[in-house]
């Protein structure tokens, strides 16, 4: 197909762009780093169920299976990237053959990554239009054992593949389209959060807007806290809970704790206010599954505080009252979960015999830093704030995974380097009872790109954003999330269910 076409038009001369077929671009793609491996037309249709699932069912007794994902045709071009000798990073980017709205959308991953975990975001940013782009970061498999003795691909999941596929998708677009992306968006939580923060500390050019929810920053302190718990815990068996027990906990903490911002609704507006004391959980008449022995009290508290060295620096805050149900760090396990154990066994270590049971908060954080902390987004986003880039984050305060307070402090810490009101460029989210990235009885459904655009297109921030809570496919809450420090306050008047009864203050 001709690339372009030159005609007469009332008097004047024009060219104008026809899109290559993605046929085409098989012949004429080319890196000097990378292998293209694929370049196909997908045509539109049902999205392909993931692998080894098969097509959503219908539960019993609960009506129609769930809708069909339909795409509209794209162009698939898949690449292996080889920044460095040791690299063999695969990615992905999607082009829609008709109606591209003229953007960008990248994908994040999570945990360790190791697969294209970035394509249910990827298809809903095909059918709104966008070229869109995911990675694996480098590796097969969520195990980091793919760090032991390969230092280039624990750069590569760090930092360095996010870029590389931003730089090749770019590319991409301009040669299909004949003109760049005029704008490029991140989206991404938990890793995907830290992703995107180091994308902003350390490619400020690659985006012009970036949703960074729940993000697993600074990593090595994140794992550091959960190492701290875990080694706690595990000293007999005595400290596991039950699954009954944390929900009995959990209610305890509501008890205590709910009606305090105002509405008793099962959510904690702000659960740094709520001081609750699992002694007064303590079983007085033995072991039961409403009450705490005085070992499990001992893990309830750990889990509650931070992490810190020994001359009394801040590791990682401790987990936020309201979450309980979801602390399954709790229930026994043998050993502590190889996600976090992984920074420190391979990542830092680089032994896979390392003893867990040895772990020394103070001694071992400050290894990890020292050998794997360039896997840490710096606070310093000056340069992503000065070209103009806008930063969504959010966090759930009922987060189980990662603590909510982490992302506060990230976020303060932030608007101190800047030295400017970081809200004109940077706003943060809380989420009462939502839990790591999504779930939880809090309002954790919204909009997050019609966000970011609007922000960085119109130039109009978000004063609140009204999120919705869904069961089934029903919507039975909806509420307005406010940027950080205000809550949602309730008028007085109207249904607590109702967004419209509360205000940002």
């Amino acid at each position: 197909m001709l690339r372009g076409l030159t005609f007469l038009l009332s008097g004047a001369l024009f060219t104008a762009y026809a899109q290559p077929s993605c046929d085409a671009l098989k012949s004429s793609l080319s890196f000097p780093d990378a292998t293209v491996t694929a370049v196909e037309s997908i045509p539109a249709g049902p999205a392909p169920a993931p692998a080894g699932r098969a097509p959503a069912a219908a539960p019993a007794g609960r009506g129609a299976a769930a809708p069909v994902n339909m795409l509209p045709a794209y162009c698939r071009i898949a690449i292996t990237l080889k920044p460095s000798a040791d690299s063999d990073i695969k990615m992905e980017t999607w082009l829609p053959v008709e109606g591209w709205n003229g953007k960008f959308q990248m994908a994040g991953n999570g945990g360790w990554a190791g697969s294209m975990q970035g394509i249910p975001v990827m298809q809903t940013a095909i059918k709104e239009g966008y070229a869109t782009a995911g990675t694996d970061t480098g590796h097969t498999g969520s195990d980091p054992v793919f760090g032991l003795a390969h230092p280039e691909k624990l750069v590569d999941f760090a930092y360095r593949s996010m870029h590389e596929t931003v730089v090749k998708s770019k590319a991409i677009i301009t040669k299909y389209y004949g003109k760049p992306a005029k704008l490029s968006y991140w989206n991404g939580c938990s890793t995907g959060g830290r992703q995107g923060l180091m994308e902003a500390q350390k490619y400020p050019e690659d985006f012009d807007g970036i949703i960074a929810g729940a993000p697993a920053d600074y990593q090595t302190h994140l794992h550091a806290w959960d190492m701290m718990v875990a080694v706690g815990i595990r000293k007999d068996g005595d400290h596991f809970l039950t699954q009954p027990k944390l929900n009995a906990l959990n209610k305890a903490v509501l008890a205590q704790c709910d009606a305090m911002d105002g509405v008793k609704d099962g959510l904690l507006n702000d659960p740094r206010k709520c001081h609750f004391d699992p002694n007064t959980l303590l079983c007085k008449a033995g072991d039961k599954d409403d009450c705490l022995t005085a070992a499990q009290i001992e893990s309830v508290k750990l889990v509650y505080s931070s992490a810190k060295k020994n001359n009394g620096e801040l590791i990682f805050p401790g987990k936020e009252p309201g979450g309980e149900t979801g602390w399954n760090m709790l229930l026994s396990t043998p050993t502590p979960p190889l996600i976090s154990l992984g920074s420190f066994e391979y990542a830092t270590y680089q032994d896979a015999n390392w003893d867990w049971k040895k772990f020394d908060l103070d001694r071992d954080t400050t290894a990890a830093d020292e050998k794997f902390g360039y896997v840490n987004a710096p606070p310093d986003l000056s340069a992503f704030k000065a070209r103009g880039g806008k930063l969504l984050m959010y966090h759930g305060w009922n987060d189980p995974a990662i603590s909510p307070e982490n992302t506060v402090n990230f976020y303060t810490s932030m608007g101190q380097k800047t030295g400017s009101k970081e809200e004109n460029w940077a706003r943060l989210f809380m989420v009462p009872g939502m839990g790591h990235c999504q779930g939880g009885p809090g309002p954790d459904q919204f909009n997050k790109m019609a966000v970011i655009e609007r922000w960085r297109e119109s130039n109009t921030a978000p004063e609140q954003i009204i999120a919705s809570h869904v069961t089934g496919n029903n919507i039975d809450m909806t509420r307005p999330l406010c940027p950080y420090p205000q809550v949602a306050v309730y008028k007085g008047v109207g249904s607590t269910n109702d967004a419209a009864s509360f205000s940002c203050k």
